[in-house]
């Protein structure tokens, strides 16, 4: 398995998180055609993530950064934001690789680490027509070795319109 590293962003990397974003939102606005949605400004930039500055602020938001071989390969930002409506220790607000580094297994790589650290019940929200994200994020979940009371819901609210895996991450053995 890739080895990748998984750590709490500093306040001086924020600019690292509000710059990945840019590529974030791009890959995402491909979802948003014939909509209002992720139009870029006249800089040719989206818009600013609107919760950024939470992550730093809230301490029930964490941003995470996430390095292969030493180079950034991407971010994290969880939440206890519950989709379903119950209870949850963390929630996967937002999660990203670079291009370059998908499809060979740094995602799940990723997303391992990240449930290693945060053990306990979670929440993944994918938005509708993402697809992709959808079969990542069964995958990634049923494959880690302490995952278990996997259900997932669909959902159609004016909050949120997906499906929503739910899931708990048990303790490592001591």
């Amino acid at each position: 398995m890739i080895e990748i590293n998984v750590s709490p962003a500093r306040l001086d990397e924020k600019p690292v998180i509000a710059n990945l974003m840019q590529l974030y939102t791009h890959d995402f606005s491909e979802f948003w055609a014939g909509t209002p949605k992720g139009e870029v400004d006249g800089a040719g930039l989206f818009p600013a993530y609107p919760y950024l500055d939470r992550y730093w602020e809230e301490e029930s938001r964490v941003p995470l950064l996430l390095r292969l071989g030493g180079h950034v390969a991407g971010f994290a930002l969880l939440n206890a934001v519950s989709h379903g409506g119950r209870p949850v220790d963390r929630n996967m607000a937002e999660f990203f690789i670079l291009r370059k580094h998908r499809r060979g297994g740094a995602g799940t790589a990723a997303a391992h680490a990240i449930f290693d650290l945060y053990p306990g019940v979670w929440e993944a929200a994918v938005a509708r027509r993402n697809l992709a994200a959808l079969a990542f994020w069964r995958r990634a979940i049923a494959s880690h070795p302490r995952a278990g009371d996997i259900e997932e819901h669909d959902i159609a609210t004016p909050a949120w319109d997906g499906p929503v895996i739910r899931f708990r991450i048990g303790n490592a053995a001591p």
